[in-house]
């Protein structure tokens, strides 16, 4: 796939600020996560009402669950989420890549 040039805009962008890059990364990732639940719960044919009752809190709870609204959402919920929709967490930490210099070659 030819990257448009919004796409390569954005590419340098990241590539310029390893801050804001950490900080996509981190999105794309919280994003996967709600995608996930999303899809488990759909697969099980439940509603975020029957979710809710099953972890013990409100349908709004897993709305905001769901769509990626829960700050600081803890492991403890993370698992109960999990095991309600009969899956499990797994957590692993992975090395950073290296940060690229923003210094360019004069030669």
């Amino acid at each position: 796939m030819r990257k448009t040039g919004f796409m390569e805009w954005v590419d340098s962008e990241l590539e310029a600020d390893p801050r804001l890059a950490r900080e996509v990364e981190d999105l794309v990732l919280e994003m996967k996560l709600e995608q996930q639940i999303v899809a488990l719960r759909e697969k099980r044919g439940l509603t975020q009402r029957q979710l809710a009752k099953l972890l013990g809190t409100s349908q709004p709870y897993v709305a905001k669950l769901e769509s990626g609204r829960v700050k600081n959402l803890g492991v403890r919920t993370l698992v109960k989420c999990a095991r309600a929709l009969g899956a499990s967490v797994s957590i692993r930490m992975v090395p950073a890549r290296p940060r690229r210099s923003r210094r360019r070659s004069r030669y």
